[in-house]
C-alpha cells in the first residue's frame, strides 16, 4: 500500500478531527485529485467536486452546507508536499477524511492483468474497493494495473478508464465502469466511441491506453493473458498533449 504523506479524519457533522480512518468499505464515495505544482493545483478540481456532492445524495449524504464542507477541509489540507502527488477525499454519513500519497511514476513497459470482477454500482466513485485493493497490492503499481472483465467484456481498471484505438478511432467501454473526469475532458477535445469492449476482438485494437488521475494518460504496452502487444503509440501521444495541457 502507498505510504501517505498526509491522512486527517474528521467527523462531518462538526469537523472535529479524529483518527483517521480510510473509509474503504463503507457506504460512501471517495474522488482522487492530482495534485502539482508549488503552491499545489488540483487538476479538474471543479468536475471532481461536483461529482463527489452528486454521489453523496445516491449513498444518503445530506449533511447541510456539504459542498462548502468538502471545499474547505480540501482548502485546509491542500498542502505542498512535492511536486507530483494524489489528494483523496473520502466520506460517508459519520467522517470526511483526506489524504496525500505520492503519485507513482510508471514504468514504460505499463501491462495490465485481467480480474474478473465488476465494481459494486459502478456508476458511482464508492468506496466498496477491498477487493480491487486486495488485488491491485499483489501487483507492482508502476508497471502494471489490473483490467476488471464481466460477461466477457472489458470494463475499466482498478484506477482509471480504458481506452482503445482501432484504425484511428478511440473506443471506450460504454457500461458497468465509472466515467471519471479525466475521460470527460479528452472527450472533449476528440471523439470517443463508447461500445462494448469484447476480450475476444481485443487483437482488433492496435492501442490500449489508461485514462484517470493516477496514471494520467498510460499507454499499455501488453496483456499477456490475452496474447495482446501494442502495435502503435499515434493516439497515446495525442491524447497524452491533451492532458498535459492541464
Amino acid at each position: 500500500m502507498a505510504t501517505l504523506l498526509l491522512k486527517k479524519s474528521y467527523q462531518l457533522n462538526n469537523l472535529k478531527e479524529v483518527t483517521f480512518k480510510d473509509l474503504w468499505g463503507s457506504k460512501g464515495v471517495f474522488t482522487t485529485m492530482r495534485m502539482v505544482g508549488n503552491p499545489p493545483k488540483l487538476i479538474l478540481f471543479k468536475p471532481h467536486l461536483e461529482n463527489l456532492i452528486k454521489s453523496t445524495k445516491k449513498y444518503g449524504i445530506r449533511q447541510k452546507n456539504l459542498k462548502n464542507i468538502i471545499k474547505h477541509l480540501i482548502n485546509k489540507n491542500t498542502i505542498y508536499k512535492g511536486p507530483d502527488n494524489l489528494f483523496r477525499i473520502a466520506l460517508n454519513k459519520k467522517l470526511i477524511s483526506v489524504s496525500i500519497r505520492k503519485r507513482p511514476k510508471l514504468k514504460s513497459n505499463f501491462n495490465l492483468l485481467l480480474f474478473r470482477y465488476k465494481r459494486v454500482e459502478p456508476n458511482y466513485k464508492n468506496l466498496y474497493y477491498k477487493k480491487i485493493l486486495a488485488k491491485l497490492s499483489e501487483v507492482d503499481s508502476t508497471k502494471c494495473d489490473i483490467a476488471l472483465v464481466a460477461n466477457n467484456k472489458i470494463l475499466e481498471t482498478g484506477t482509471s478508464n480504458l481506452v482503445f484505438v482501432k484504425n484511428g478511432k478511440i473506443f471506450s467501454p460504454k457500461k458497468n465502469c465509472y466515467f471519471g473526469n479525466t475521460i470527460k475532458f479528452i472527450n472533449q477535445k476528440v471523439k470517443i466511441f463508447f461500445k462494448d469492449i469484447s476480450v475476444n476482438n481485443i487483437k482488433e485494437y492496435e492501442e490500449i491506453i489508461l485514462v484517470g488521475s493516477g496514471k494520467g494518460v498510460t499507454s499499455v504496452s501488453k496483456i499477456d493473458e490475452l496474447n495482446w502487444k501494442r502495435r502503435k503509440k499515434v493516439c497515446y501521444e495525442k491524447l497524452n498533449k491533451i492532458y498535459n495541457s492541464l
